[in-house]
């Protein structure tokens, strides 16, 4: 039951009769404008996460080296 070449020569026959061939070049450049178009938007995306975490003064890069107890708060 798998697809052969000729059935997919056949239905490229198909659709070419139904939608002409001016038809599907634009359909193709204009899905290729929608795929180019959202490539630029996840960038630009992207770049405004870079940015506004650049800004952001409340982020501290460091490590704990040690744990520090507090022995007020202990139980007796």
């Amino acid at each position: 039951m798998g697809v052969s070449v000729t059935k997919l020569l056949m239905l490229l026959v198909i659709i070419v009769v139904v939608f002409g061939t001016k038809r599907l070049r634009n359909i193709g450049s204009d899905l290729g404008d929608a795929i180019k178009g959202f490539r630029s938007a996840i960038k630009e995306g992207e770049e405004e996460k870079v940015t506004e975490n650049d800004g952001d003064a409340n982020i501290i890069d460091g490590e704990i080296s040690a744990k520090q107890t507090d022995k007020s708060d202990s139980h007796v």
